[in-house]
């Protein structure tokens, strides 16, 4: 629980504290803050020679391939059309990935020869076709199992596919209710997660022979993510808020569904990740983010090789990105809130860290801004934390303000390095970013206190974090802007519309403007989780009032203060003809609006020339709409 004279210890400091420091801003050119990394995507070959990575060629990324023995780089595609998007190893040398669907009427699937760098087309499939990697096999290196929704697309089946020739052969075929299938260590499927919508059922099969029987159902409130299976066949860990409000690490009995122990838990947030050695069949760490992110060490010989790498990396967060078979070397990110991250290759016996990559050395931590955790209460008196990032310089009162509400609803903040909040810090604005109620990682209960809540309480925990940093003296309140990514372009909208005298002006990214038609035009492989969508969110045809009294499209008439909406013209779950009608009505009424749409885009800008382009716009309008009104 939390102790109530620290925060109150704690919100005493804040003014103290919260500035950069007390050195002069120094401003970072747009293209330094929002270039498209140098290298990025690293992965390691399973046999430990090779490192790959995606790099920009004219402007799309492509793959590359390194020798680690020599440090020779290879071309491996060269595409001016379409970036690589995805792609994995085989246990045979070779590259399997796909290209960004964003302009292709099909879907290709491609295979590519490490020595030859010769590349094969291993599958065409209609556009729409969607694949996940479920597993690959060292006792079989030309076949991997994968996830596809080939069949029907609202229902992904397993099929093995033959990399030598592209053959696909259903393995499993979905009843049509599984969302997640999981393997065990031998690459065999054993267990499912069916979800009828609202209720999720675990299922567990002995072998490929038998039968999938179900042991473990319960509400989607309460989950159960399986991690692997135990030395033991029929035992496996997972993730599980079963009987706790907080997800915890757990064992479980597959043949009856039953806890057997708890591995880790954390009393104040949920467990977040789990780290796994499939080569070893053992438990690595747990992982969980309170206002920062923390790891528990479950084996001794991985918790020497991280020891080994923080000492090298300071204050650094590190996040395992990939390893090859023998556990020898190993693939890291280490990150601050000041830092992009840097790719790092490990090597074990020599503990030797070597530097491959910074995703951004255009940047230096000496000019950019600590992302401070802070916490407030809402109204109601609940607990919501979030964070707050200040511009240097010795004034840390009476700021212009940005509110960055976290898309979702079920997402949430994360202390680390964000090229927005350093781009709005070096411009002089506070940032502040909340994790308001509904959001993930803090419990099933404040999860579940969001719940139908995306225009009343998610909005208040908002506005109320707002009035908190006024009452602190550090934001003034004339000069408050809003700005957010699809739900929190929502939010932005929301709070320009029913909070007219608290925000200035507002910036709509992607922003969801009408719940019904986002519901109605979900794709066809979200549709087994539509019902706890409606659950969570609202129902179209229940609670149509609530649709209608807190979507945008449906309030031009509230908005009076300056907004900029930037859209994609290909972002599949935005309708731009009602976008269009919607800007049109608040042209009709004298809004200052201004709407960027790019044609060839669609939710997130890819194209560096289109993201500069979005940053110089930004800056332009808050220029005008903040810092001229001081």
């Amino acid at each position: 629980m939390f102790n109530r004279s620290k925060l109150l210890f704690f919100l005493i400091l804040i003014p103290v504290f919260f500035a950069c420091n007390h050195n002069e801003q120094k401003l970072i050119p747009i293209s330094d803050l929002f270039k498209t990394p140098g290298k990025s995507f690293f992965k390691i070959s399973p046999d430990g020679k090779y490192l790959s990575y995606l790099k920009p060629y004219k402007d799309k990324q492509n793959l590359f391939i390194q020798s680690i023995a020599d440090g020779k780089e290879r071309m491996a595609t060269s595409f001016t059309d379409n970036s690589v998007r995805e792609y994995f190893w085989t246990f045979n040398d070779q590259l399997v990935f796909n290209q960004d669907l964003s302009d292709v009427e099909e879907f290709k699937l491609y295979a590519l020869d490490v020595k030859t760098l010769h590349i094969r087309t291993l599958m065409s499939q209609p556009a729409k076709t969607r694949m996940r990697m479920l597993n690959r096999n060292r006792l079989q290196p030309y076949m991997v199992t994968i996830s596809m929704n080939k069949r029907n697309q609202g229902v992904f089946d397993v099929y093995h596919l033959d990399l030598r020739t592209g053959e696909l052969t259903l393995y499993i075929a979905n009843p049509g209710n599984i969302t997640d299938w999981y393997s065990d260590s031998d690459g065999k499927i054993r267990l499912a997660k069916a979800s009828d919508g609202v209720d999720e059922t675990i299922l567990f099969r002995k072998s490929d022979n038998a039968p999938f029987k179900p042991i473990i159902k319960n509400n989607f409130k309460n989950k159960v993510d399986p991690v692997a299976f135990t030395d033991k066949a029929d035992v496996f860990y997972a993730q599980s808020n079963i009987g706790r409000d907080k997800m915890a690490l757990v064992q479980i009995n597959a043949l009856t569904g039953k806890e057997e122990k708890v591995v880790y838990a954390s009393p104040q947030v949920d467990i977040t990740e789990v780290g796994y050695s499939r080569n070893r069949r053992t438990l690595e760490y747990a992982a969980w983010e309170d206002d920062k992110p923390h790891k528990k060490f479950l084996n001794a010989d991985l918790e020497q090789v991280y020891t080994d790498m923080k000492a090298k990396l300071n204050n650094s967060v590190i996040k395992f990105i990939d390893r090859d078979t023998a556990e020898t070397r190993y693939l890291i990110n280490a990150y601050t809130d000041r830092d992009p991250g840097t790719y790092y290759l490990y090597e074990r016996k020599l503990r030797k860290l070597s530097q491959l990559s910074n995703l951004n050395n255009n940047v230096r931590a000496a000019d950019l801004c600590p992302m401070k955790p802070v916490a407030y209460k809402a109204a109601d008196g609940t607990l919501i934390h979030g964070y707050l990032t200040l511009p240097l310089g010795k004034k840390h009162n009476d700021l212009p303000l940005v509110v960055m509400p976290h898309d979702g609803p079920a997402d949430r903040n994360h202390w680390g390095y964000n090229a927005e909040v350093q781009f709005l810090a070096n411009r002089g604005y506070a940032v502040f970013q909340t994790n308001y109620r509904g959001s993930t990682g803090y419990g099933k209960a404040f999860f579940s206190a969001g719940f139908k809540q995306v225009g009343g309480k998610i909005q208040s925990d908002i506005k109320d974090g707002v009035q908190w940093l006024i009452k602190q003296k550090i934001a003034d309140p004339k000069r408050i802007a809003i700005m957010g990514y699809r739900f929190g372009g929502f939010s932005a909208l929301y709070g320009l519309s029913f909070y007219p005298k608290l925000y200035s002006c507002a910036v709509v990214q992607s922003g969801l403007i009408n719940y019904f038609t986002y519901l109605k035009d979900i794709p066809p492989f979200f549709k087994p989780r539509l019902q706890m969508t409606y659950e969570m969110v609202g129902n179209p045809e229940t609670d149509a009032d609530q649709f209608r009294a807190i979507s945008p499209v449906f309030h031009a008439d509230k908005i009076k203060d300056p907004l900029i909406i930037f859209q994609g013209g290909k972002d599949q779950r935005a309708n731009i003809s009602e976008l269009n009608q919607f800007v049109r009505e608040l042209q009709k009424r004298n809004v200052p609006v201004k709407y960027v749409l790019k044609e060839n885009e669609r939710n997130y800008f890819r194209s560096e020339h289109n993201r500069m382009d979005m940053y110089t716009e930004i800056e332009k309008f808050l220029e005008t709409n903040l810092k001229a009104k001081h």
